[in-house]
């Protein structure tokens, strides 16, 4: 029952209350059985959703019995079905439509309909002899229909808002309760009265919240709302005496009889013990006007001896007593409730920071509290505050993209993971915050969905492993001694040791031997992949603030989405600011690159406007597996990832017996799915190479891709699937981080195959990189200009890079490069400044940070470099070029 705390449910006790049936937004609905016993009183249940369907379920467990379209014959579109009621040989159904349709649940064929609601039907009673439907409705009125006159007979108009729920438990209806948006209650008694419109109704309690349901016993009655605490209150006894107000004549005569008519306020006398009837009078505050029919209350003034024979008569009848009933403010008989059964204060409001790691929320208690997406916990509380105020302190000046979702409509925060954009965002390790011993590459980058979902599912991960080692183990065992040996095949093929003496033996490799690439006699080992600067469309020349270029390649939030392709962690294409090997003569080099010298001539390289993990490349076939990731993190929520962009793995070549042969192998489009790709890999090369063992398939990221992460182990995972012919969302597993592994069999069946991808394969979808489009100048003409004899000096690059390596690509343009670089030399940084709106950038802000929070406008990004006077050859080597001296002015003027 936990799990179900976080949806929306109606209930219904069946089989002698013996059992309880929910009915949740989860698209489930689910028999539970405290007591195990196998009697039935009843075999089946009805249950209604926003897929226009009713259906009808077998409580013995064999399923659904029948099915109903609702509002088929009418092609109603908004036939979703929000009130459901069954009472003998009649079933009711209500929704957006505002029409009541009764239906034969035996057959499931419509026996008639009630047209007469303007707004949503929310709830439906129907009497015992099936002769009598009450509904209620969004249009703030309750209506009383007779099946055998197949009309609507009263139409009751005591509540000023939407009413929500009823409840009765009087076989004829004569006595209902009714609970509305506001959180009025009230309870109407039309007993031993033929017209409806001369019994009473009476405002008996006032919910702060609208009112879900209501349920009355033993004399109290209990109301559940949109808060996690249920509320029991005292019922009111509506045959008691109305307590008549007196007229001024009566109240300036101090008499016995007047005295005697003086009565405390029932709020005050009433019993302190659940289930003892209120003795007192009924307040004529707390009376509603049954009906606009109603003949109470009647506007007209009567004198003190009216009073005293109206209320000396004890009668009870409002139609009798007329007095000025405009001039009373209704007040519910009860204010506060008996007992509370109390919940915990649940979430109703957050927001998203700008380094998308950490979250603020404001709990029903108005408390706010920040959490840290990453580590799955709440970090600090800033007491009752305003939300904004504290979002104002505590943000930060910076833009990375989402990667989650976060939902605070169950009370509870969730961040929501799903395979279209959870990989879009990434953060600097030296941003982490994290102390360890692991030690990263220079501006390496950490994907934080795929960091969180590396350690959410860590036990599935080692659970998968373990089977992986068995299968591989009974593999080998079935698959050498069938084996057909080729005669006279040579012992042995010897190949050349091409690897680099430096380059450690990486078993995630598959053993297969790489070609190092070497550059100035030492090797170049991988680098954060996709943060080259490309040379875009020619500049036009001049250029001031208000000019406008159109950007070659969407940036920021303006993410495009190409089909998917698999990429593994590490890119095995060279960074430009990593020394690059030179690509001119390159047989796979780009015919728009502009480039020139990289091997170690002194001349600088510049890389085509497409980094090289954007080059086109053999494409994976989309998934229709639409499942997402729902993490409900114990009453908070946590979030970091780390992420290095992958080069692509080319499984199948076109053509290929290989690819012809996994054509006739189904591959289940789930978790499962990734498993079975590894183990056809492990035949097919078992075929092609008996005598050895294929590598393991199972090749998860290593720490320093994902730092390690230390979750709260009841962390709850849920993977879900949209559904919407079914009307929304369905819960396809329910877990927490410790019970992954146990649940590996239901998460290999559930779970979508570029999940299993991620975790046991290390690969992630392929997605285009989103780029910044800017212009580079010198500030003032100060400095040699970058674009050379061409003239170009528009840009654009990942909108992560950062202004430091923007810097190190102007030193490397404007100066001349040294064979032998000085390990105490200044690094660009140091001498260069880069300025944007006559703001002095600092090192590590991003493309992105600087197009949202600085450039703030259309077009390209404007950016000036400028020497900061520690390198003086700088600004005479720019006057040669110039023909003229010039001095700096105040840094950031223009």
């Amino acid at each position: 029952m936990a799990r179900k705390a976080r949806q929306r449910i109606s209930y219904v006790l069946t089989q002698s209350n013996s059992a309880l049936v929910t009915a949740s937004s989860d698209i489930t609905v689910k028999v539970w059985r405290p007591q195990s016993e196998e009697w039935i009183h009843s075999d089946w249940v009805a249950s209604g959703g926003l897929d226009r369907k009713i259906r009808i379920w077998d409580l013995h467990g064999a399923g659904e019995r029948l099915q109903i379209n609702v509002g088929e014959d009418d092609n109603d579109a908004k036939g979703s079905v929000y009130a459901l009621c069954v009472k003998g040989a009649i079933m009711a159904s209500g929704g957006p439509e505002s029409i009541v349709r009764l239906w034969d649940p035996q057959t499931g064929k419509r026996i008639t309909k009630f047209v007469g609601h303007t707004d949503n039907v929310r709830d439906i009673l129907i009497s015992q002899d099936g002769e009598t439907v009450m509904t209620a409705s969004s249009d703030q009125t309750v209506k009383i229909w007779s099946v055998t006159a197949g009309r609507c007979m009263y139409t009751l108009t005591m509540h000023n808002a939407s009413v929500w729920s009823l409840y009765s438990d009087h076989p004829r209806l004569s006595v209902f309760y009714s609970g509305d948006r506001s959180g009025l209650i009230a309870k109407t008694d039309v007993r031993d009265h033929a017209d409806m419109d001369r019994g009473i109704s009476l405002a008996i309690a006032q919910e702060q919240e609208g009112v879900n349901k209501l349920v009355a016993a033993q004399n109290c009655f209990w109301t559940a709302t949109s808060s996690s605490s249920i509320n029991l209150w005292q019922d009111v006894d509506t045959r008691g005496e109305i307590q008549v107000p007196e007229s001024p004549k009566q109240q300036h005569r101090p008499t016995s009889m007047s005295r005697s008519q003086m009565v405390s306020s029932p709020i005050q006398s009433q019993t302190t013990a659940v289930g003892v009837e209120d003795s007192t009078k009924i307040p004529l505050s707390s009376v509603l006007r049954i009906s606009n029919n109603a003949i109470f209350p009647v506007q007209k003034s009567r004198d003190v001896e009216a009073a005293t024979m109206y209320s000396g008569t004890g009668t009870r009848q409002l139609s009798e007593v007329v007095f000025d009933h405009d001039l009373e403010i209704i007040t519910p008989i009860r204010e506060l409730p008996h007992e509370t059964i109390e919940g915990q204060n649940g979430l109703i409001k957050h927001v998203m920071l700008n380094d998308r790691k950490r979250v603020l929320t404001l709990d029903t208690a108005g408390e706010v509290t920040m959490w840290d997406l990453i580590q799955c916990v709440p970090t600090k509380s800033f007491g009752k505050r305003h939300l904004e105020d504290v979002a104002l302190e505590v943000n930060t000046v910076e833009s990375v993209a989402n990667w989650c979702g976060v939902d605070t409509r169950t009370g509870r925060l969730a961040c929501v993971l799903e395979e279209n954009y959870c990989f879009d965002a990434e953060i600097y390790a030296d941003e982490l915050g994290i102390s360890n011993s692991l030690e990263f590459r220079d501006d390496q980058r950490i994907n934080l969905g795929k960091w969180i979902l590396r350690y959410l599912f860590d036990g599935l991960i080692e659970e998968e492993i373990q089977r992986d080692q068995r299968y591989r183990r009974t593999l080998l065992a079935t698959q050498r001694p069938y084996h057909v040996q080729r005669p006279n095949k040579p012992p042995e093929i010897q190949l050349p040791n091409v690897r680099h003496q430096t380059m450690p033996h990486d078993n995630t490799e598959d053993d297969v031997t790489i070609t190092p690439r070497v550059i100035n006699g030492s090797l170049n080992t991988a680098t954060t992949p996709g943060l080259s600067i490309g040379v875009a469309t020619p500049f036009p020349g001049p250029m001031n603030h208000n000019t406008h270029i159109s950007h070659q390649l969407p940036t920021t939030n303006e993410e495009s989405h190409a089909p998917e392709r698999a990429r593994t962690s590490l890119d095995k294409q060279g960074d430009y600011f990593s020394a690059a090997p030179n690509t001119r003569n390159s047989s796979d080099g780009n015919a728009n690159s502009s480039t020139t010298s990289g091997d170690g001539s002194g001349e600088p390289t510049t890389q085509s406007p497409i980094d090289g993990e954007n080059q086109e490349k053999p494409k994976e076939a989309g998934s229709l597996f639409g499942k997402k990731f729902r993490m409900n993190f114990p009453k908070k929520l946590g979030r970091t990832s780390t992420e290095v962009k992958a080069a692509v793995v080319d499984e199948i070549s076109e053509g290929s017996e290989k690819s012809e042969e996994k054509e006739d192998k189904l591959i289940e489009d789930s978790f499962m799915g990734s498993i079975q790709k590894i183990r056809y890999d492990y035949e097919e090369q078992l075929q092609m190479t008996p005598e050895q063992p294929p590598p393991v398939g199972i090749t998860p990221s290593l720490p320093n891709e994902t730092p390690e992460l230390r979750l709260p182990r009841s962390t709850t995972i849920i993977i879900q699937e949209d559904r919407p012919d079914s009307g929304g969302i369905v819960d396809l597993y329910s877990g927490t981080i410790d019970s992954t592994r146990g649940d590996a069999d239901v998460i290999e069946q559930t779970g979508p195959m570029w999940l299993g991808d991620l975790l046991l394969r290390n690969q992630i979808p392929f997605k285009e990189t989103s780029k910044v489009s800017f212009v580079l100048l010198p500030f003032q003409e100060l400095l040699p200009s970058i674009a050379g004899s061409d003239e170009n000096a528009r840009l654009n690059a990942n909108r992560m890079l950062r202004a430091k390596k923007i810097l190190a690509y102007v030193a490397e343009r404007i100066e001349p490069q040294s064979e032998e670089p000085d390990p105490e030399a200044l690094k660009p940084e140091e001498y260069l400044e880069l300025y944007c709106q006559n703001q002095l950038v600092a090192h590590n802000t991003t493309l992105a940070t600087l197009r949202a929070h600085i450039w703030k406008t259309g077009g390209d990004v404007l950016l000036y470099y400028k020497s900061t006077g520690r390198k003086p050859d700088l600004e005479r080597t720019a006057a040669e070029f110039i023909g003229g001296t010039k001095r700096p002015e105040t840094a950031g003027s223009q």
